[in-house]
């Protein structure tokens, strides 16, 4: 189940959640057996369920709010989410999520890549017939462009050494503007004014940002039990991120881990130094004020006139960002 339960913060959604994951379930389901077993298999890797989570908050500043009407459109967004995962999954080589086996370790990356597109194809199958504003569809599709474009970016910059700039338009169309959408299609499911919409659609850009950064920051921090992956699997991988970028700027040593993090034959005992150098420079504190920085940019920008525990739910989410470890 959500991790984020583990906090009191979300027991406005609890329900809504529950029954997500039953959504969830019976969306993966498909009369090839391979498909089912896939799809059971990403469900039950779990996960944070961050995007849902936030639609459903946003959609319950509605006096009108109906769960039957809402639960469809999270469990489209959380089968998107799902879909570039595996594909994600696909073009890093990974072996592991959260601890468990990707599906491409599992069943191979041309079943995994068919799977995916299952789920997408799922996922606007199930909103399809619903009667929902237009501009929820619009906003999915450019999502998805948006992950495609991100992730494309990226793995033209691998091994390259790439400017802060460059890095925060990978992360906004990686994963904050994804975040960013959730919350203001739970806007637009309440029937805010356009105004309020545009506050929550940059609440979660703001957090979404913070997520990306201290995931970055836990990939040179945390241990595998924790993350479900190996310190310093970025560097592996050549994604060059903030910490990294920074400490190429002002490292004694930053020339020898320009060096290190260019090289597509990396050893572990390479990426070792790679992070140790990172971790000796000021580049884990100069992301960690980036995080600062941009989750009081989005308790500041929560709009106006939300219910009072909505209201507290989204500040507790962004404390949750700034203290999380895994």
């Amino acid at each position: 189940m959500i991790e984020l339960l583990t906090n009191k913060m979300l027991y406005i959604i609890k329900k809504d959640l529950n029954a997500l994951e039953d959504g969830l379930y019976q969306e993966v389901r498909s009369d090839v057996p391979l498909i089912t077993d896939i799809g059971k298999h990403l469900v039950e890797a779990g996960g944070k369920r961050l995007r849902p989570a936030l639609y459903f908050l946003a959609a319950h500043s509605s006096q009108k709010y109906d769960l039957e009407r809402v639960l469809p459109l999270a469990v489209t967004i959380e089968l998107i989410h799902m879909a570039s995962l595996v594909h994600d999954d696909v073009l890093d080589n990974a072996a592991t999520r959260r601890g468990a086996p990707t599906a491409n370790a599992k069943w191979g990356n041309n079943i995994s890549i068919l799977s995916g597109d299952f789920l997408f194809a799922r996922a606007f199958a199930l909103i399809a017939d619903k009667n929902y504003d237009r501009r929820i569809l619009l906003r999915l599709a450019k999502v998805i462009c948006g992950l495609s474009e991100g992730e494309i970016h990226q793995n033209e910059k691998h091994y390259k050494l790439r400017s802060e700039t460059e890095y925060y338009n990978a992360i906004t169309k990686k994963t904050a503007d994804f975040i960013a959408a959730s919350c203001e299609i739970g806007g637009i499911v309440a029937e805010m004014d356009i105004t309020a919409v545009q506050c929550l659609y940059k609440y979660g850009l703001y957090l979404g940002m913070a997520f990306q950064i201290t995931d970055d920051i836990l990939d040179l921090t945390s241990n595998e039990k924790k993350i479900g992956k190996p310190a310093g699997n970025d560097i592996l991988q050549g994604i060059i991120t903030l910490p990294v970028i920074r400490a190429a700027s002002t490292s004694p040593y930053k020339q020898e881990l320009i060096e290190l993090i260019t090289n597509k034959n990396l050893t572990a005992v390479m990426v070792k130094r790679a992070v140790e150098i990172t971790r000796d420079s000021d580049g884990i504190d100069y992301a960690h004020k980036k995080v600062y920085s941009y989750l009081n940019a989005a308790k500041q920008i929560l709009p106006t006139g939300l219910p009072t525990n909505i209201a507290k739910s989204f500040i507790e989410i962004t404390d949750f960002v700034n203290k999380r470890d895994f």
